[in-house]
C-alpha cells in the first residue's frame, strides 16, 4: 500500500512524470500479476506497461482482458521469448505453463520436494526464437525503462544481460524471481544475479521467500518451513550514493523512483528521496515536497503526540515550507 503516491497525486506533483513498466514473464495467473490494478494504477493514465511471455496464447487472453476493461492507461503483452540474445533455443514446457523455462527443470532434485514435480515436471518441448529486450527497445524507440519485473524460471539472468543498454540508460527498480537451488538444470542462481545486479549499481532492498518440505518425510519443523528455494528479489537504485549513475541522478529520475519505493512499500525510502529532493532542488515547486512530508507524517498519531517538530526531516525542510 503506498503513502505518499495518492498525495503526490492529488496536488498535481505526478503530472509531470510517466512511469514505465516492463514485465517479463506476464502471464496472469492472480491479480498480483495485474499492474495496471494494483497500486501502479495510481500513476494512470501516465502509465505504460510492456508484457512479455513465450505463450502466445497467454498474451492474447491478456490483451482481451484490456479490451473489456476499457483502461485508462497504455498496456500492451508481446509474445516473445525474451533472453540474452536472438538465438533459436529450445522451451521445455512444463506440467503447469508457469513453470516453463528455457532450462530443463531438475525432475530427479524437485522430486524430492513436495508439490513439486506436478508443477515442474516436463510435458514437452519445441523450438522458439528468443531476442532481448534491447532489441525490442532500439526496434520500438523505447528509450527508457522504470521498473522491470522478471520471472522466467531461471532464466533471469539471461534477461537481465540481454538488457544491458536499457539498464544503462536509468532502469530504477527491478523485481526478480530467484533460486537458491537448482530446480532447473544448470540454472545461475541468486548469487549470480545479486553480483549482476550490484555491478549495475543496484542495491538488494528485500527477499520474499518460498520454501518446501520433503515429500517423504511426514514431520516437520514447528519453526521452520522447509529449504528455502526461491523467492522474489527486490532491488532499487540509489542516486544518493557516491559515483551513481548520472543517468539517475536527475530530479525527475529521483522523483520516480521515490514513487516506485512507495508503491512497492518502502515508504522510508521513499521519504528519504523526497526529503533530498526538497533541499537540492525545492526552489523549483515542481520538487517542493515539504508540505507533502508534513500532511503524510501527520496521519501518523504516535509521531504527532512526540513531536512534529523534534524529527531531523522536519527540521531539514521546515525553510520549504512556504516557497
Amino acid at each position: 500500500m503506498s503513502i505518499f503516491v495518492k498525495n503526490l497525486k492529488e496536488k498535481g506533483l505526478l503530472d509531470q512524470i510517466h512511469i514505465t513498466v516492463c514485465n517479463v514473464g506476464s502471464r496472469k495467473i492472480s491479480s498480483l500479476d495485474d499492474y495496471g490494478a494494483g497500486a501502479w494504477n495510481l500513476f494512470a493514465p501516465n502509465l505504460t506497461i510492456y508484457g512479455f511471455d513465450a505463450d502466445p496464447d497467454a498474451c492474447e487472453a491478456a490483451e482481451a482482458e484490456l479490451e473489456l476493461k476499457q483502461i485508462n492507461w497504455t498496456e500492451k503483452h508481446i509474445p516473445l521469448a525474451l533472453g540474452k540474445s536472438v538465438q533459436e533455443a529450445t522451451l521445455y514446457v512444463t506440467k503447469h505453463p508457469m513453470c516453463s523455462s528455457l532450462y530443463p527443470p531438475n525432475e530427479t532434485y524437485t522430486a524430492r520436494f513436495s508439490y513439486l514435480p506436478e508443477l515442474c515436471n516436463l510435458d514437452f518441448t519445441i523450438e522458439i526464437e528468443t531476442t532481448t529486450l534491447d532489441t525490442f527497445c532500439n526496434a520500438e524507440e523505447i528509450n527508457t525503462i522504470d521498473f522491470i519485473q522478471i520471472d522466467v524460471q531461471g532464466a533471469e539472468l539471461q534477461v537481465l544481460e540481454g538488457a544491458l543498454e536499457i539498464l544503462k540508460r536509468g532502469v530504477l527498480g527491478i523485481q526478480v524471481e530467484v533460486e537458491f537451488s537448482h530446480i532447473y538444470v544448470n540454472q545461475p542462481l541468486f548469487a549470480d544475479i545479486d553480483v549482476f545486479l550490484r555491478e549495475h549499481g543496484f542495491t538488494l532492498f528485500d527477499l520474499e521467500t518460498n520454501y518446501r518440505h520433503r515429500a517423504r518425510s511426514p514431520i516437520g519443523s514447528t519453526h521452520r518451513r522447509g529449504q528455502l528455494l526461491w523467492g522474489d528479489a527486490y532491488y532499487l537504485q540509489d542516486p544518493i550514493r557516491e559515483n551513481a549513475n548520472f543517468q539517475i541522478k536527475e530530479p525527475s529520475k529521483i522523483l520516480k523512483l521515490a514513487c516506485i519505493a512507495d508503491v512497492l512499500g518502502f515508504p522510508d525510502y521513499s521519504l528519504e528521496l523526497l526529503e533530498y529532493l526538497t533541499v537540492n532542488y525545492g526552489d523549483n515547486p515542481k520538487y517542493n515536497f515539504a508540505q507533502t512530508i508534513i500532511e503524510i507524517l501527520s496521519n501518523f498519531p504516535d509521531i504527532v503526540e512526540s513531536g512534529l517538530d523534534s524529527l531531523p526531516v522536519v527540521a531539514n525542510i521546515s525553510s520549504f515550507l512556504n516557497i
